[in-house]
């Protein structure tokens, strides 16, 4: 128990140090800060276009749906890139040598990952709130709503991005997991009402949380006469909920068993036969 305990702290503090470097690179803080100006600045063009039966114009509607689908993103890419990339340099296999490293890695991991998603969600929103007409965010309700579903995000997808980062044995083969999820991204109502899609493809893109976390994130921020563009003409705010708990229970349950088996087969031999396959392909 106190072994877990220290790991758990070890974990903690190694997450707030990764946060301040990343926060202290131009690199790291180039990549932080541009997309999300590009995506605020995409949708401040849109301002002026509408949506058939919106109430507000179409970049106030992809506001909120691009803040869920940047948790989402986030949240995956953030812990699956850096699974992939710690393989291949020997990170894991450092973490693993020692007692309760592996704890105190992924901890670490998603401490970082979850601070720089709140950071772009506080960001988006400032932005959001100041530059687009329509959206609603001046009561108790909508900030209570608001903070559940960020944090509901979160708890979904930084376990899924365990499970997909255990998965990948070789950054290379990150692109077989991309197009899938730039694929659920597409499908997903962020950047158009799920509604102007056929039937089918309405289906599939609410199997995905990608849909529901835009969904939260429109209720919590859009009048309520907004939801007339929804699937339903509802906000279906507990299926929501359902929906992204059964994500987080299930990669939940997944996770632990591949990050056992992915650290079970890491050893010095595996990291050196990475790194030179990456070195032939490089050059």
């Amino acid at each position: 128990m106190n072994t877990t305990v220290h790991a758990y702290k070890t974990g903690w503090k190694r997450g707030l140090i990764e946060t301040r470097i990343s926060l202290t690179t131009i690199g790291d803080l180039m990549g932080f800060i541009m997309p999300t100006a590009i995506a605020i600045v995409v949708l401040f063009f849109m301002r002026g276009a509408d949506f058939e039966g919106s109430p507000v114009s179409l970049g106030a509607m992809n506001m909120p749906s691009l803040i869920g689908m940047n948790v989402v993103f986030g949240g995956i890419m953030g812990i699956m890139g850096t699974l992939s990339m710690d393989r291949t340099n020997g990170t894991l296999l450092r973490a693993k040598s020692m007692p309760g490293g592996m704890t105190g890695y992924l901890v670490g991991h998603m401490v970082s990952t979850a601070l720089f998603v709140l950071a772009t969600v506080a960001v988006m929103l400032a932005a959001g709130l100041v530059l687009f007409d329509g959206l609603e965010f001046d009561s108790p309700d909508r900030w209570l709503l608001f903070v559940a579903v960020v944090l509901m995000g979160i708890v979904t997808t930084l376990p899924l991005g365990a499970v997909l980062g255990a998965a990948i044995n070789n950054p290379k083969n990150m692109g077989l997991v991309m197009f899938p999820i730039m694929g659920s991204v597409a499908i997903s109502g962020i950047f158009y009402p799920l509604t102007a899609l056929p039937g089918w493809l309405q289906g599939i893109g609410q199997v995905f949380p990608i849909y529901w976390m835009g969904l939260g994130m429109r209720h919590s921020l859009l009048p309520d006469s907004a939801v007339a563009v929804e699937v339903d003409g509802s906000w279906r705010t507990l299926l929501m909920f359902a929906v992204l708990a059964a994500w987080a229970v299930l990669a939940l349950a997944l996770a632990p068993k591949l990050l056992r088996r992915m650290a079970r087969r890491e050893s010095g031999s595996a990291v050196a036969a990475r790194r030179a396959e990456m070195q032939q392909q490089w050059g």
